[in-house]
This record gives structure tokens, C-alpha cells and sequence, in this order.
């Protein structure tokens, strides 16, 4: 039978890559995967818009850490960080048009012993939420410090992350 690797760290990229801002956690990951050594304990995935099927990978999850468009009401391209119990109250709130599988994963997790021990969310209000392939050039600018800001949340849980 196939048995998982064992991870410590799960980073997750969620967000439809069809619709322009809103695939911007995919592309996160995708950059984080070409730009860095990422250590055999830390899972980098491309959560896409699975929602409930995303428990599965939160077994044996230490730390959690999301990448996301989110609907913060504040300006294009504003970047924010949301911690632990802050996450899936603010996710309730519908702040990407997928997050409802993600709030939802999130207190299964907790329902069935899997949640993480720390949870950390970085997010960016998106520019454009509509179809096409590409980032609008204003959170295209932003990719390199949300790169940097997930990394930096890992080397802070310990792990070494090399360019």
C-alpha cells in the first residue's frame, strides 16, 4: 500500500489560475517551487480550488501555511498576515470566491484532530477577478514579497529555505 511522506509544514496555494488575480496563491507556490530549495519536511502544494478534498494533507501537519487572494476592502495589492484563530473567522467572511471549502476544511480538521498546531495566511487583494491566465501587472509587482514573505514564515518555523 502507499504510505505519504511525512511532512511538518504544509504550504498551500489556493485560488483558480482561470481567473486572472484570484490564481495568485497557485502562482506562489509555482515560484517558490523554481526559486528555492524547499527541505524534504515541508509540503509545497497547489491547493487550486479543492476546498474539503485539502484535508487529506493537513495529517501529521505541524504548520500550516496558506497563500490566498483575499477580499479585504482595502486598496489593489494591499498584502495582509493573519495568524492561528484570526484565519478561519476572517476565511468565514467569504473573502475569495472558492474560501468556502477552506473555512469548511479547516474546522473538519479541527473536528477530526488534525488541526494545525500554528496556521499562518498571507493574502493580497486582488486587482482582477476575471477570466484569463495572467496576474494584472499590479499584483504581478507584489509576487516577489509575497515569495519573500512566505519564505521568511518558514525560516521563522525552523526550516532552511535556500534561494
Amino acid at each position: 500500500m502507499f504510505e505519504r511522506p511525512a511532512f511538518k509544514t504544509l504550504v498551500l496555494g489556493v485560488g483558480n489560475k482561470l481567473m486572472s488575480d484570484e490564481g495568485v496563491g497557485v502562482h506562489v507556490i509555482e515560484r517558490l517551487s523554481a526559486g528555492y530549495g524547499i527541505p524534504k519536511e515541508i509540503q509545497l502544494l497547489d491547493g487550486g480550488t479543492l476546498g474539503m478534498d485539502l484535508l487529506y494533507y493537513l495529517e501529521g501537519i505541524e504548520n500550516l501555511l496558506l497563500v490566498d487572494a483575499v477580499e479585504t476592502h482595502k486598496e489593489p495589492g494591499t498584502i495582509i498576515r493573519l495568524e492561528d484563530e484570526e484565519v478561519p473567522a476572517f476565511l468565514a467572511m467569504k473573502i475569495s470566491p472558492h474560501q468556502i471549502g477552506v473555512p469548511d476544511m479547516l474546522a473538519a480538521a479541527r473536528f477530526k484532530d488534525l488541526y494545525p498546531k500554528r496556521l499562518v495566511l498571507w493574502g493580497i487583494q486582488p486587482e482582477l477577478m476575471e477570466i484569463g491566465l495572467e496576474l494584472s501587472p499590479l499584483i504581478e509587482s507584489k509576487m516577489d514579497q509575497l515569495v519573500s514573505n512566505m519564505v521568511e514564515q518558514l525560516k521563522a518555523w525552523g526550516h532552511a529555505v535556500t534561494p
